[in-house]
């Protein structure tokens, strides 16, 4: 054990690094049942399938990370990327979780590659700060946009009528409406939301319940709300108990090699567009987790440099491959990593155990598949306030750097699509950087992002 994980050299145990492990994942497990939740609102991905493929595919990349880059930092599909699988990807542009769940695959492979010939670092120097801020920030409350209209906090009149991203329409008359707009001589008018529903009540009370155990520290405090709430859902009537339930049972198969690689879509710029922002959404929730946790954990080098980071940018990149063959969008790095280091970890054994847990849980799918929507949407609302925190960090008195963020961080929740923010903010970047006669900050990299953005109008 000492000669893996080198537990001296960074001053812990055996003890707390196990503790630290467990930490992490009582914080981190509600990805368990958000993510088959979510994904399973796609027609045909059945819920036990991908709770399945969740749990095995956060144990193979976080175990990898443990015995590979030796760091305190767990992996899972990551929240955020899911949201863009179902109600940007699938439901949206109207791709097969077949065909998504292909091109999830696809970035996995171009992540082993670019990770082997450290491309990802070099892609991520390229990238302005602002804008990676800008991009956490915006998942965040598109995360908890989603909660809240889960949680029945939110209601439109003629949502239907609001047309999906990527899809225009063009009427009789010649009148073209497009993505996130509303179809002629249709009216949007927000309700007056009246907190007099159980659902609500409950959302509300496991809102509190998170809240109150996140300010008193108290580890695991996302996945006790979610399991309280699902509790006090029964004598309500909003958690069922079916009379087949059982707290231990085999788990169900996933959703093994279910790819689609027909030629003619593959080579679309349809599917191009899917696979590029798989990738880069990825690109920095990973990093930024990365540099987060380690330099919290006082991991990093003099230069600011991250230990190992080869084989923690593998991790996810296997992770993300495994995961699309079983049946589950992108696998990421989890800021709430955090926790553990916080609890003392600071070696690969406190990810080893979280990994070993995640392995535990497939028995248990019956308990987390009794959990109601209303009961995981305070946990997307609370994630999205542990994401929102890098917003501090943009100079918005700078408007060359704080306009494009804005604009990043704006289009997400009100386009409904991470994809609209990322391109929105790139094209504010250059075009301000331009017009400022300061076009040499920009990197070759973002002018070649900023002409693809551009072309996609046209080709749209």
């Amino acid at each position: 054990m000492e000669k893996l994980f080198k537990l001296q050299e960074k001053g812990t145990t055996v003890s707390r690094e196990i503790f630290a492990g467990l930490t992490t994942f009582l914080t981190m497990a509600y990805i368990l049942a958000v993510n088959p939740d979510m994904l399973s609102k796609v027609d045909g991905m059945p819920w036990g399938g991908v709770f399945t493929a969740t749990a095995i595919a956060a144990a193979v990349a976080t175990i990898m990370m443990a015995l590979t880059a030796n760091l305190p930092i767990a992996l899972a599909p990551g929240m955020g990327l899911n949201a863009f699988f179902t109600f940007t990807v699938c439901m949206g542009m109207r791709i097969s979780w077949q065909l998504a769940l292909t091109a999830v695959f696809v970035e996995g492979l171009i992540f082993i590659l670019l990770s082997l010939f450290n491309v990802r670092e070099a892609i991520v120097k390229a990238i302005p700060p602002s804008l990676k801020k800008a991009v956490a920030v915006g998942i965040g409350l598109f995360i908890a946009y989603i909660g809240m209209k889960n949680a029945g906090f939110l209601h439109f009149i003629s949502d239907i009528n609001i047309l999906p991203d990527a899809f225009s329409f063009t009427n009789d008359a010649g009148v073209t409406t497009y993505p996130g707009q509303v179809l002629p001589g249709a009216d949007i008018v927000p309700e007056i939301v009246v907190f007099n529903q159980s659902g609500q009540i409950l959302a509300l009370i496991g809102l509190a319940i998170i809240f109150v155990l996140h300010v008193l520290k108290v580890p695991g405090a996302i996945l006790i709300g979610i399991f309280a709430a699902t509790l006090i859902g029964i004598p309500m009537g909003i958690t069922t108990v079916p009379d087949t339930f059982s707290i231990v049972k085999a788990p169900d198969a996933p959703l093994l090699f279910q790819f689609d690689f027909n030629t003619e879509t593959l080579i679309s710029f349809k599917f191009i567009v899917v696979i590029f922002t798989f990738l880069f959404v990825d690109i920095f929730d990973t990093v930024g987790t990365l540099v987060g946790v380690t330099t919290k954990a006082g991991l990093v080098d003099g230069k600011g440099g991250i230990p190992r980071v080869k084989q923690a940018f593998l991790s996810d990149a296997v992770g993300t491959a495994v995961g699309a063959a079983l049946g589950t969008s992108t696998v990421t790095s989890y800021v709430e990593s955090a926790a553990g280091v916080s609890a003392g970890g600071r070696t690969g054994l406190t990810s080893l155990t979280t990994g070993i847990l995640f392995l535990i849980a497939l028995f248990f799918s019956d308990v987390f598949l009794l959990i109601p929507s209303v009961a995981t949407a305070p946990a997307l609302m609370f994630v999205g306030f542990l994401m929102i925190s890098p917003v501090m960090s943009i100079d918005f008195n700078d408007p060359v750097e704080g306009i494009p963020a804005f604009m990043a961080i704006i289009m997400m929740p009100f386009t409904y699509s991470i994809a609209e923010g990322i391109v929105w903010g790139i094209l504010a970047y250059v075009l301000l950087k331009f017009v400022t006669k300061k076009a040499k900050d920009v990197s070759m990299i973002t002018w070649f992002l900023f002409a693809v953005f551009v072309a996609r109008f046209f080709l749209h």
